[in-house]
């Protein structure tokens, strides 16, 4: 009995000690991303960034919630519409997680006789949790393949 009670009591210190990776689910968090984005919901994806946000793009690279706000989200929300995700890797800690792989999206024409295109490419969203709690989109890497047009 007395062994039994030990191992009890050795089993409850260990899980009380151990790390508590899964207090976020970066899916979760992606998927409120992309559905902001396929909404066209300016305001939730501003909401979503951190404070420090930094957008990377190619030569591309847009530093503050501001400014990753009205240059990226704003200029391009229009632009782009059904964007889809493949993930290949992620993985979380208790300060930041992310999730990398390949998306894919529709490209609105940029002029009315212009035909449709599709968008595809590399990319990486890292999340972090901020002093308050709250989990923030710290960084977005894109590397995308050239437009290809629709075919319709």
């Amino acid at each position: 009995m007395k062994s039994l009670t030990g191992l009890l009591l050795a089993t409850a210190l260990l899980v009380s000690c151990s790390d508590k990776k899964d207090d976020v689910n970066v899916q979760d968090l992606n998927q409120q991303f992309i559905s902001a984005w396929n909404n066209k919901d300016a305001d939730k994806l501003t909401a979503l960034l951190a404070d420090d946000a930094q957008f990377l793009q190619g030569e591309t690279h847009f530093k503050g919630k501001s400014e990753v706000t009205d240059k990226w989200v704003k200029a391009t929300l229009g632009t782009i519409t059904d964007l889809k995700t493949n993930v290949v890797s992620s993985d979380v800690d208790s300060h930041l997680a992310y999730e990398a792989g390949t998306f894919s999206v529709d490209v609105m024409p940029s002029a009315p006789d212009q035909p449709h295109g599709i968008g595809e490419g590399n990319f990486i969203l890292l999340w972090k949790k901020g002093a308050d709690g709250a989990w923030k989109l710290s960084y977005a890497q894109l590397e995308d393949l050239p437009v290809q047009v629709k075919n319709q």
